[in-house]
């Protein structure tokens, strides 16, 4: 069974090694929160909150997740900008 931790408003966050859920959670929070007038203050002070309550292990499989996460959005904006070039190219 999963664990659950909370954010700062009492919302309960299963701790299943979803990153997506962390951070729909947290910006569901900070919308209703502050009518989405919140910054990076707000949204790191969350993020401080939760990583404080996790245990090393589940730290280490939130930060793989995130990185494995990050280096798919790197390689597909760098796709992207691949077949952005060869369209330019091909019309030139």
């Amino acid at each position: 069974m999963a664990r659950t931790i909370k954010t700062s408003a009492g919302t309960a966050i299963e701790l299943d090694g979803d990153v997506l859920a962390v951070l729909e959670t947290i910006s569901r929070d900070l919308s209703r929160q502050k009518a989405l007038d919140y910054g990076f203050e707000e949204v790191d002070r969350e993020f401080q909150l939760l990583v404080a309550q996790m245990t090393p292990d589940e730290l280490k499989a939130y930060l793989k997740e995130s990185l494995f996460m990050s280096f798919n959005r790197f390689e597909n904006e760098k796709l992207a900008a691949v077949v952005k070039k060869a369209g330019r190219a091909k019309e030139d």
